[in-house]
C-alpha cells in the first residue's frame, strides 16, 4: 500500500515505466489503478511533464514514455549521448565518478554488507546519488551523518561493488560490472 502523496504518485510512476514498455497515458492510468492509485489524465499529464518524461521510439518501430535519470543529465552535460542503448554501465559510473570523489574516505566489506566513510555530513549526499541509479547486485543504503551502509545481495557482490566503488572514486579504469 502506497501514501496517496504526490510524492508517492510519481515514484509508483517511476517504477512503472522502468518496469514496463508504456505506451499511453490511459495505459500508465491503467498500471497505477491497480496499485490502487487514482489519477486523472490532466494530473498524469502533469506528473510525466514533472518527471521530464518523454516518448522514445524503440527499434521496433513502437513509442514509449521513458525518463531520464540523474546519469543521463550528467552524461548530457558531459556530452556523452543518451537513451536506451547508450551504454547505461558507463554512464552510471561517469555519474557516480562526478559525484562520489573525494566524498568516501574508505570502504569495508563485512559479508554482503559495505562500510562507506565519508566526511561528516556528506553519507546522505552519498547514499542519494548510489539510490539514485539502478546498480546490479545493490539492494539499497542506509546513511548517517558520515557512514554509508550498502546492502548487497551477497558476498559476491559485496566485493565487486567495494572494488568498483574504489576504483571510479580514485579515477582508476572502471572494471567490468
Amino acid at each position: 500500500m502506497r501514501p496517496t502523496s504526490k510524492v508517492a504518485r510519481l515514484d509508483a510512476i517511476r517504477q512503472a515505466l522502468a518496469r514496463t514498455r508504456v505506451n499511453s497515458q490511459q495505459q500508465l492510468a491503467d498500471i497505477l489503478e491497480e496499485q490502487q492509485i487514482d489519477v486523472t489524465q490532466a494530473t498524469l499529464s502533469r506528473d510525466l511533464d514533472d518527471l521530464h518524461a518523454t516518448k522514445l521510439r524503440y527499434p521496433d518501430g513502437t513509442m514509449a514514455y521513458w525518463i531520464p535519470d540523474a546519469t543521463d543529465q550528467s552524461a548530457l552535460e558531459a556530452g556523452v549521448p543518451v537513451g536506451i542503448d547508450a551504454g547505461s554501465e558507463n554512464k552510471t559510473d561517469l555519474y557516480l565518478s562526478k559525484v562520489l570523489t573525494g566524498l568516501i574516505t574508505s570502504v569495508v566489506q563485512a559479508k554482503n554488507l559495505l562500510v562507506v566513510r565519508t566526511p561528516a555530513g556528506a553519507a546522505q549526499y552519498a547514499a542519494s546519488a548510489l539510490d539514485r541509479q539502478p546498480l546490479e547486485g545493490i539492494l539499497g543504503t542506509i546513511a548517517g551523518d558520515d557512514t554509508v551502509l550498502i546492502i548487497a545481495a551477497d558476498e559476491a557482490s559485496a566485493k565487486s561493488r567495494a572494488d568498483w566503488l574504489l576504483s571510479i572514486t580514485s579515477g582508476e579504469d572502471s572494471p567490468s560490472v
